[in-house]
């Protein structure tokens, strides 16, 4: 049961979201061979002023 968890900044659609793991469902399927119903994906997000790069807040860049 592979299970994939994506980390990124807060602001995208549900529309974006529902893409993105259809597409990376689709390549776990096809690259480690297991039925769709066996993968898990969770997207985790940070508010832009809570994670930064470089020292600087997403907020600020």
């Amino acid at each position: 049961m592979p299970e994939i968890i994506i980390y990124a900044v807060a602001g995208r659609t549900t529309e974006q979201k529902r893409g993105l793991v259809k597409d990376m469902t689709e390549a776990m399927v096809k690259n480690f061979g297991v039925p769709a119903e066996a993968v898990t994906i969770q997207i985790v997000e940070s508010d832009k002023d809570s994670k930064a790069k470089g020292g600087v807040l997403f907020s600020e860049r």
